[in-house]
């Protein structure tokens, strides 16, 4: 059984950075393809980055050039570098293993204007 346990979230003003880590277990973590979801308050769950087993990233348009997704295998651990930060990036973060069922709690992001 897949965990994941999302953590690094918090209050930010606007312009500011946050790097929220995944720890997942119960998988062969180097061979999976892991992404970071965000949820805002009442709308859907929505994919802002993924990685490949190689190495291989892909971002949502909305934080391209300002979030980076990035993997430790040797730690079966993901993460996400988030710059510049906007409110609209206020969201609950999740992590996920994209072939895999189950999901964290996730990791709450504030951003303050």
């Amino acid at each position: 059984q897949v965990q994941l346990v999302e953590s690094g979230g918090g209050l930010v003003q606007a312009g500011g950075s946050l790097k929220l880590s995944c720890a997942a277990s119960g998988l062969i973590f180097s061979r999976n393809v892991m992404g970071w979801y965000r949820q805002a308050p009442g709308k859907q769950r929505e994919l802002v980055a993924s990685i490949t087993a190689s190495g291989s990233t892909n971002y949502a348009d909305s934080v391209k050039g300002r979030f980076t997704i990035s993997r430790d295998n040797a730690k079966n651990t993901v993460y996400l570098q988030m710059n510049s930060l906007k409110p609209e990036d206020t969201a609950v973060y999740y992590c996920k293993a994209q072939l895999l069922p189950g999901w964290g709690k996730g990791t709450l992001v504030t951003v303050s204007s």
